[in-house]
């Protein structure tokens, strides 16, 4: 993950090639850039569903267990 310094100096320059750009490069970024967003939604779909019927056939578990869980984890770190 990017820091946010690094997000906005990215950001910075993809918006000098864009406005260097073509209207029809724009267009297929644009829709590149759409296709990226649905497969990300779907996988986060997918991934719910997963989820869900997890929950389903294993059951829950609870917060107490969680916060265990995360500071055995952060403990091995």
């Amino acid at each position: 993950m990017k820091t946010e310094r690094e997000r906005e100096e990215l950001i910075r320059e993809i918006n000098v090639l864009l406005n260097q750009a073509y209207d029809s490069t724009l267009d297929e970024i644009y829709a590149l850039l759409k296709r990226i967003e649905d497969e990300e939604d779907e996988e986060d779909l997918k991934a719910y569903h997963a989820a869900k019927e997890d929950i389903q056939i294993n059951g829950t578990v609870s917060w107490e267990q969680v916060k265990q869980e995360l500071k055995k984890d952060v403990a091995k770190i």
